[in-house]
């Protein structure tokens, strides 16, 4: 969906609640606070009378357009922009968009974000299955000291963030401590994401991975001397979502905090499993009230 096509869809305030009303309740309007369906429709306060325990409540109460003081329309611009922006959109440019404060765009952006979490994805990868690890983060200045080396380029200033990606399929992607690079933190995230028994886990000669045979079939791609091999050997895919994801920080954010790093992985993952998705805006809408 695209920006024309929110403004014919949901010309009004009215039309967007309409549409949240029938993905959230499908006709039958219940209570968010006791889960009765007895309820009193009030249209001019565009809100439901819960006769169970005397509460009005809306469609948006529980939801991320919770307490919202803005048309709900922008909120739907605002999805749409977010979910056609493929290196993702800044707060300050989505402000410019749909009219707002560059705090509130930043706001609904956060909230988006949280319906766009991977703890919805509960199915374990299977197939062949690539896995790499990256640094994100700015690199800063050092002072170098004779015969001084750097451990992979990484630095002392930057996050790791491990991913793993079934060849044709979806992606998860977390970030992780610097002790969780070792090979029993590797080994216990491989479990806990992939179907061991129904799987080819590949990944490069980083040392991290050296046990994973003991429990899986485990190929290793030697980057020094080529990247693809006849059998289809290769971390191209995972290798290609980093680059959209460090693309999107670097070109669009600029600079992403630790503490919100995850929400930001989430909406490249978000984006990236969903990319045949037919109606990928009514699945996020499902989400951000809670029905997906």
């Amino acid at each position: 969906m695209n920006i024309l096509e929110i403004f014919k869809r949901f010309p009004a305030q009215e039309d967007c609640i309409a549409y949240l009303e029938k993905v959230r309740w499908n006709g039958v309007p219940t209570c968010p606070y006791c889960g009765s369906d007895n309820s009193t429709p009030l249209p001019k306060e565009q809100r439901h009378h819960c006769n169970n325990c005397n509460t009005s409540y809306s469609v948006t109460v529980g939801t991320i357009f919770h307490r919202t003081h803005l048309p709900l329309q922008k909120w739907f611009l605002a999805l749409c922009l977010i979910l056609n922006a493929k290196k993702g959109i800044s707060a300050r440019q989505l402000a410019r968009d749909i009219e707002v404060h560059r705090n509130t765009a930043w706001r609904i952006s956060m909230k988006i974000r949280e319906a766009m979490s991977q703890s919805h994805q509960r199915e374990l990868l299977t197939g062949l299955v690539e896995m790499d690890e990256t640094f994100i983060g700015p690199r800063k200045p050092r002072k170098r000291y004779p015969g001084q080396r750097f451990m992979d380029g990484s630095g002392h200033t930057k996050q790791p963030v491990v991913g793993m990606v079934e060849r044709d399929g979806d992606v998860v992607a977390k970030m992780v401590g610097k002790r969780h690079l070792k090979s029993a933190k590797l080994n216990a995230l491989i479990r806990d994401n992939v179907d061991t028994e129904n799987a080819v886990l590949i990944t490069d000669q980083y040392k991290g991975y050296c046990h994973v045979q003991d429990f899986m079939e485990h190929r290793t791609v030697n980057h020094s001397v080529w990247y693809v091999e006849d059998d289809g050997t290769h971390t191209n895919t995972i290798e290609s979502f980093w680059a959209l994801l460090k693309r999107g920080i670097v070109g669009q954010f600029h600079k992403v905090s630790l503490r919100h790093l995850p929400r930001y992985i989430d909406e490249f993952t978000f984006r990236f499993n969903h990319r045949r998705e037919a109606d990928l805006f009514g699945l996020l809408v499902a989400r951000g009230v809670g029905v997906a």
